[in-house]
């Protein structure tokens, strides 16, 4: 099902510790705000984004394996441990450092304990594996916001993930106050040269949006959001792909790597446009008894 990836091209290597495996834990820490922290513990690493307490996977912890029977009270007191002098913390996020989707004995010891697990698809393309594809919208003009600038279209872009969320954060102050904070944080990395923020406007109207957040010689997709009556028009694929060729254009690329729900109909265009899928991974997440 997954190509594999070289095992120098996974992960990402903090001080002198072992690396984190999967690409898709790794390129989300990646795209952290600037003051975000790691920390290597006994058996786990410790993430920290003190900026935004209401990230459920910014402020997290990655396991180096899938959960056995106990560590559901065991991996609940490390994380209140961990986050004691942050109340503001009020979730609770685990991921394992596998690649191969096995969950463990996540359905015993954190879903029946009130945690929805995720699985997420890791795929990875190679700049010059990236094709432009035929069905891709002509007209649609893509182009990088300014992190210091645009301001109107920064804003839209908050709107625009709004209407796409989830039925669960309609209408949600807590969703939209997380929204803003994400949108800051990126700003501030786009600001200090890692990437940009794409918008696709088609006749003056934003029609979607996505972020490119690049580190070293890798870069990572955040958010792709195609507003709904612009849907199913070929406009994803050519924001995906432009974007892409901007910031090959800026930055020195190895490769791009984007996190995808593994049922979610968008993984045919990426991989229509040259992305391979080569791991995928879980994560449990107990979340906040108000959203």
């Amino acid at each position: 099902m997954f190509a594999p990836v070289p095992p120098g091209d996974r992960g990402i290597r903090l001080g002198m510790a072992a690396p984190i495996n999967s690409l898709v834990w790794a390129t989300d820490i990646d795209v952290l705000a600037p003051d975000h922290t790691v920390d290597r513990r006994d058996g786990y690493w410790l993430v920290q984004s003190p900026s935004n307490p209401t990230f459920w996977w910014g402020n997290f912890l990655i396991f180096d394996d899938a959960p056995v029977v106990g560590d559901g009270v065991r991996w609940e007191t490390l994380f209140a441990k961990e986050f004691s002098e942050r109340p503001e913390v009020t979730h609770r996020t685990f991921a394992w450092d596998r690649v191969d989707g096995e969950p463990g004995a996540a359905e015993h010891e954190f879903v029946a304990r009130g945690y929805e697990l995720e699985w997420t698809s890791g795929l990875v393309a190679k700049p010059a594996r990236l094709v432009e594809h035929p069905a891709a919208h002509s007209e649609v003009a893509v182009r990088a916001l300014d992190p210091t600038a645009d301001e109107q279209l920064w804003d839209a872009v908050i709107a625009l993930q709004m209407a796409g969320a989830a039925d669960e954060f309609q209408g949600s102050d807590y969703h939209l106050n997380f929204l803003r904070a994400r949108q800051r944080e990126l700003r501030d990395v786009f600001s200090s040269g890692r990437g940009s923020w794409y918008v696709a406007l088609l006749d003056g109207d934003l029609a979607g949006s996505l972020g490119i957040v690049v580190t070293e010689t890798r870069a990572r997709y955040q958010a792709v959001e195609i507003a709904e009556e612009f849907r199913r028009r070929g406009i994803a694929r050519r924001l995906v792909f432009e974007a892409a060729r901007h910031a090959c254009s800026k930055h020195q690329i190895d490769h791009f790597v984007i996190a995808a729900n593994p049922d979610y109909h968008a993984i045919g265009i990426y991989e229509g446009l040259g992305f391979e899928r080569v791991e995928l991974v879980v994560g449990a997440m107990h979340k906040p008894d108000r959203q």
